[in-house]
């Protein structure tokens, strides 16, 4: 219920305004039955602007730290992801990881779309990096399309560590759904989860038309922390 009134009362009209999202191919989301609509993810705005755009409800595989959060804000941010439908993933390992596809399944099982964001996590220089294998598993055990989506301008208009967002041209689009029924019984084969994954990247990256990076963006993220960290390195003087 408290979906409904946050997508047609409380925070969707909030975010036309905003935003003002010009929506492309919103046909290719199918009206009814499992789907998995598989995006880009620039912005924290993203987890609002796909879901108040779309017919139909959407859940989301939401990041564990979104429903455990400190103090007042942390509890806010708790009982909105929940109350939205949201679902926790412990992105802690390789058993977290299954207990997603667990989740992630059960939403297909129920005819239901399910939102996914195969990066993993926020890029952190708008640029659009390799997939991971879960959406790929979850396409195809549960037999369903694979709707590719891009986020377009939410980068600029809340990049990472902006918490009030700006006005910025905003597109949603949606591409044609993927069809993956050519593997089925093939989802225990990493090259055909590879082949699958990677089919679904390029497709997001068409639509978007961001540059692409072949490495996992928590990688890359955890390098240029760890060089920031250092700190600057500067040449030793001679000797006089």
């Amino acid at each position: 219920m408290f979906y409904y009134v946050l997508k047609y009362v409380l925070l969707g009209p909030l975010l036309r305004v905003v935003f003002r999202p010009r929506i492309e191919g919103l046909d290719h989301v199918p009206a009814s039955g499992a789907a998995i609509v598989a995006g880009n993810h620039l912005s924290f705005a993203d987890h609002f602007l796909m879901p108040a755009v779309l017919r139909r409800r959407i859940t989301f595989l939401a990041k564990a730290e979104y429903f455990t959060g400190p103090g007042l804000k942390g509890r806010l941010t708790a009982f909105f992801f929940r109350s939205a439908g949201q679902i926790p993933v412990d992105r802690s390992g390789k058993e977290a990881g299954q207990a997603a596809i667990r989740e992630g399944l059960g939403v297909l099982g129920k005819d239901e779309l399910l939102g996914i964001y195969p990066e993993g996590t926020r890029s952190h220089d708008g640029r659009l990096y390799k997939g991971k294998v879960g959406v790929a598993v979850m396409a195809l055990r549960a037999g369903v399309p694979v709707v590719p989506c891009a986020m377009i301008g939410t980068f600029e208009a809340q990049p990472p560590g902006r918490k009030i967002p700006k006005l910025h041209p905003v597109v949603i689009r949606f591409g044609e759904p993927l069809d993956f029924s050519r593997y089925a019984g093939l989802e225990r084969e990493k090259a055909v989860l590879r082949a699958v994954t990677d089919e679904i990247m390029y497709a997001v990256l068409t639509l978007s038309g961001q540059e692409y990076v072949d490495r996992y963006a928590a990688d890359v993220k955890a390098e240029e922390a760890a060089k920031a960290a250092k700190g600057p390195r500067f040449p030793r003087l001679p000797h006089r």
